[in-house]
């Protein structure tokens, strides 16, 4: 892991200007059991589909991913000189796990995988910039009956 005292002053400026304010409720609940949850993931890896729009390198619109997309189907218009891209091209699941949530619904250890997905482009937004498109995916994903969300920041 980085630590903010190795990377360049005005990255570490950027990082430390990202403060999210505390939770003014109690954000974490008990809920239903994992073995009953319907399960999506949201990454910020820049993903979408061949055919989709491309992310802009200002951009905070999303990208749906349908549930029964072939990992080859995917690409990434996430590019930054802080990673490597290369895990990505090898396998998806760094960046989008959704062969994992496949053999875990299998396997019972879930209780299904969302009929829908979503990507975003990482990095550069404030807390307050990217809320509104947050807000907007909660709405599909409640939708979409998702009760339980696996986070892949990138």
């Amino acid at each position: 892991m980085v630590r903010l005292a190795d990377i360049p002053e005005v990255e570490r400026v950027h990082l430390l200007a990202k403060g999210c304010a505390p939770f003014d409720s109690r954000p974490w609940v008990e809920g239903t059991p994992l073995s009953k949850r319907r399960v999506a993931i949201v990454t910020s890896a820049g993903l979408h589909r061949v055919e989709d729009q491309a992310f802009s390198m200002v951009d905070l619109s999303y990208r749906v991913i349908p549930g029964s997309i072939r990992a080859d189907d995917l690409t990434m218009t996430h590019s930054s000189v802080h990673f490597d891209r290369v895990g990505f091209r090898e396998d998806v699941n760094l960046v989008f796990p959704i062969d994992r949530l496949r053999e875990l619904e299998s396997e019972g250890v879930i209780g299904s995988v969302a009929d829908y997905h979503y990507s975003l482009m990482g990095a550069g937004w404030l807390p307050k910039q990217i809320e509104p498109t947050m807000r907007e995916l909660a709405r599909l994903l409640r939708e979409d009956e998702v009760d339980a969300v696996c986070l892949v920041p990138v």
